[in-house]
């Protein structure tokens, strides 16, 4: 018998709708599992088990009735607390917002759009301060830990709604990436997510990180990834960069033309040319996941896209983003940040606009090479990270050559700066019992082959065994 917390979203409509099961009792093992999972991993900012409960009971009342009124009516989510969500405060992990100097009545256009499909919402995920970085912890709210070995990094920095995920504390929820958010922590703690393609789902306010910030689901399979993105990547007129209708839903695509990857072409670089040094245990994993992709009838090729690490032009786009956040603060409240952040920031404010010019020249680049490349493969694959999780706490695995996030994750910024689909899949365990993922990258528009190809995996099994000893 399998406990309500580790359902699905997909499995959860279809016991509300079939009624064996009402919302109000997901929902209640959902909160009693945030209960159990909080004060070890620290995943949630914010719980509203009232609010949450009184959800659920109109939800339940709208499946009685037989008039649920969307596609997760009475589902459990979480929000990462970067995005507005009406009646809760958006502290977005620091001490400089105060949660008394704002109303609060508005939702994020995702988080809109889940509203009013009839979502359930539980509680606000951890982030590190203004998601500057990739793993989570932050000043105000601490070091979130990850479901396999607390004293490990969730990754981020949409670890809390990782670490949410993996261990059932609800099936749906909503992360930021804008130089691989949802899919460091997505890797670090075996589950799913997406980066789609940039304005498929609208998002407001606008990201002072620009055109790199993207919003995406994390679930723990591709099913799920694919109801939540038919959901939130409805239209919303606050978004002037948001796309125009996506053509035909998520789910639909799954299985559309006889659904797999049978016939796909597919590039695998190991190491994008060389320039990352991956760990054996990861490049082990990967290596069985192209060769299932073979297996289920894709034509794979071991090559790599040619470009060079773009890492210098995404520091200035990035750096410069994070000095743009915080450049109203006065001295008191500059004394508050994450000491690395204010590094960053310091970097950033001295940057010219022709160094940020240069930057976007760079970024066209890149993206008229992919391009090029996307018109040979239908789908890239890489690592999601070249490691495994390292301990909590530290931006950089002590001892190493790094001293910023970003030299970790090669494999993730690159596809923010050219703005591609790009999803992390669970592919493994390490020896130590540490989750491994995969990463799928498609040309830009191609969301719903990403999630096709995702989902061929899963159905295949490449996740199966991929479960916290907590779970």
């Amino acid at each position: 018998m399998t406990d309500m917390h580790d359902l699905t979203a997909v499995q959860l409509v279809e016991r509300y709708a079939s009624g064996e099961l009402s919302p109000v009792e997901a929902t209640r093992a959902v909160l009693h599992r945030i209960e159990q999972i909080q004060p070890e991993v620290n995943a949630f900012t914010r719980v509203d088990a009232e609010g949450a409960l009184r959800q659920a009971e109109e939800s339940a009342e709208r499946w009685r009735r037989g008039a649920p009124v969307g596609l997760v009516d009475g589902v459990p989510v979480s929000v990462k607390d970067i995005l507005l969500q009406r009646g809760a405060p958006t502290l977005r992990g620091s001490r400089t917002v105060r949660p008394e100097a704002g109303a609060w009545d508005e939702d994020a256009p995702s988080v809109a759009r889940l509203r009013e499909h009839g979502a359930v919402f539980v509680g606000k995920t951890t982030t590190p301060e203004f998601g500057w970085k990739g793993v989570t912890d932050s000043p105000v709210h601490g070091v979130t830990g990850n479901p396999y070995d607390p004293q490990r990094t969730a990754g981020g920095s949409s670890g809390g709604s990782a670490a949410a995920v993996a261990l059932g504390a609800g099936p749906l929820s909503l992360g930021t990436d804008g130089g691989g958010s949802v899919r460091i922590p997505a890797a670090f703690c075996g589950i799913f997510a997406l980066k789609p393609t940039y304005g498929r789902v609208p998002l407001y306010p606008a990201s002072a990180f620009g055109t790199l910030a993207h919003v995406g689901p994390m679930t723990r399979d591709a099913a799920d990834a694919a109801l939540l993105m038919d959901v939130i990547s409805g239209p919303d007129w606050r978004d002037w960069s948001q796309l125009g209708p996506a053509g035909g839903g998520f789910r639909e695509a799954l299985t559309s033309g006889g659904g797999g990857v049978d016939g796909l072409r597919i590039a695998y670089s190991p190491a994008l040319g060389g320039s990352a040094v991956v760990d054996p245990e990861v490049a082990a994993s990967v290596r069985r996941a192209v060769d299932l992709l073979a297996e289920l009838g894709a034509v794979v090729e071991e090559i790599d896209p040619g470009f060079e690490d773009p890492v210098e032009a995404f520091h200035t786009l990035w750096f410069s983003g994070a000095a743009r956040v915080v450049q109203p603060l006065g001295q008191e409240d500059w004394e508050l940040l994450d000491p690395g952040l204010r590094e960053i920031c310091a970097q950033g404010a001295s940057y010219s606009a022709l160094d940020y010019l240069a930057a976007v020249d760079v970024r066209m680049a890149l993206g008229h090479a992919m391009g090029r490349f996307h018109s040979a493969y239908d789908l890239l694959v890489t690592p999601a990270l070249p490691i495994t999780a390292f301990e909590a706490g530290v931006e950089v695995p002590k001892g190493s050559e790094h001293t910023r996030w970003t030299g970790w994750t090669p494999f993730t910024y690159p596809f923010n700066l050219t703005q591609q689909p790009a999803a992390s899949v669970p592919c493994g365990l390490s020896v130590a019992g540490l989750p491994i993922g995969v990463q799928l990258v498609g040309a830009r528009h191609a969301d719903a082959l990403v999630l096709r190809a995702a989902h061929a995996l899963f159905e295949a099994g490449l996740a199966d065994g991929v479960r916290p000893p907590a779970a």
